[in-house]
């Protein structure tokens, strides 16, 4: 694709970058047809090449508007056009450019920008999120049906043996997950502990910073990333073998570490060694020998790969090799490939299009009748399990609730 960039603008790293991706897109179209919002839209401005030509023109000079706001905000960044594409474009990358342009070209509404300021403040603070989350559990009978959706139940806590373990990882947090499902991080250390490995979680550590990311705050963003780098180095130093993550949104951001500070001299360095070290619980299970753990695989199951792993970390594999090493069935699910809608902050902002995905996610995961649906994700649990009366959990409480007694329930 031809470019006409401003020299000012090429000048810059993000206009270089952006050049480059311009320039490796042939507009062939073949990303429309694995993107889950043209498929619901039709519309050429709702698919990945329309927005690339809707950034293209804005970055070379061309008045913007809310429409041009309207149809990027509209994106899932499912990265779902980057797994079709042929000749590699980078387009999230493109896009983050051309949202952070856009917020200065086109001012949000008053409500709109409050909702996102409220998002980065609240939601990304694990200090806020647990006690917010354990007031609604209580309101929840009187909250509005779409609203109480958001608001998961508790379920049953996950004991992990403490003793005779002689190996360490860190189990990086999250924010919103330890108070909408804490079970998740526990089955995690009882799947560990049962291998002999030691979990250790750090409260200095705050949100990875996608939500700050993805809300017009990457300012936010880099700080709260290094602040997690410090709060992770003095483990790292001595000696833990990974940094392991059970949200595949968060651990799809922190690999993009690297990036994110690369003009950053202070945390350049030690952003390349965090992602290096960084391991989804799926690729770190997977080198393991699982075979000496006796899991009953007695439960149906529908596997649904959030698109921050298959799409962002190629992950679907490795997640697929665990559950059916340990005896699980895996029956395939129609267009497994399109989002189910969440895309973390995405179903709060743009609701109708959310339930609409949601709704098409469910009806092929559900084909099968499963017991469970399992997922990596802890926005594409909530999100689902709104949606369904089969339970959604994420599959590392599968594994830790089929240990039986091994690992007792508390």
């Amino acid at each position: 694709m031809q470019t006409f960039l401003p020299a000012d603008f090429i000048a810059t790293s993000a206009g270089q970058q952006a050049d480059a991706i311009l320039r490796d897109c042939v507009h062939c179209g073949l990303c429309n047809a694995t993107c889950p919002t043209y498929q619901v839209e039709r519309n050429e401005l709702d698919g990945p090449r329309g927005r690339i030509y809707l950034i293209k023109q804005m970055l070379e000079g061309e008045t913007v508007s809310e429409l041009t706001q309207h149809h990027l905000d509209r994106c899932l960044v499912c990265q779902a056009c980057e797994t079709t594409c042929p000749s590699g474009v980078d387009y999230h990358r493109l896009l983050d450019i051309g949202r952070e342009e856009l917020e200065q070209r086109v001012p949000r509404p008053l409500l709109q920008r409050w909702q996102r300021a409220l998002l980065r403040g609240v939601m990304s603070r694990r200090q806020l999120t647990q006690p917010l989350f354990a007031l609604a559990r209580l309101l929840r009978p009187l909250l509005p049906r779409g609203l109480r959706g958001h608001v998961p139940l508790l379920r049953r806590p996950i004991a992990a043996p403490v003793e005779g373990l002689s190996r360490r990882v860190i189990l990086a947090q999250g924010c919103v997950q330890p108070a909408m499902s804490p079970t998740t991080n526990q089955a995690a250390r009882a799947v560990l502990a049962a291998l002999g490995i030691e979990a250790v979680s750090l409260r200095a550590e705050t949100c990875c910073g996608a939500l700050s990311a993805h809300s017009g705050g990457k300012a936010r963003a880099m700080a709260q990333a290094r602040g997690n780098i410090d709060a992770w180095w003095p483990a790292i130093e001595a000696g833990a073998e990974a940094l392991l993550m059970t949200a595949s949104g968060c651990s799809n951001f922190v690999q993009d570490y690297p990036h994110l500070l690369a003009d950053d001299p202070a945390y350049a360095e030690r952003a390349v060694r965090v992602a290096a070290l960084l391991r989804d619980i799926s690729e770190f299970l997977d080198a393991e020998p699982l075979e000496q753990l006796d899991v009953r695989a007695d439960t149906r199951i529908a596997w649904h790969c959030p698109c921050t792993a298959q799409h962002g970390q190629a992950l679907d594999a490795p997640t697929r090799r665990v559950l059916s090493r340990l005896g699980f069935e895996l029956p395939a699910v129609r267009d497994a490939h399109l989002c189910c809608g969440s895309a973390g902050s995405y179903s709060l902002f743009q609701p109708e299009m959310a339930q609409t995905l949601r709704s098409r996610k469910l009806e092929a995961l559900e084909a099968s009748d499963p017991e469970q649906i399992v997922t990596a994700n802890i926005g594409c649990q909530v999100h689902l399990g709104a949606g369904t009366e089969t339970p959604v959990v994420h599959w590392i409480e599968l594994v830790a609730r089929s240990l039986g007694a091994t690992l007792p329930e508390r």
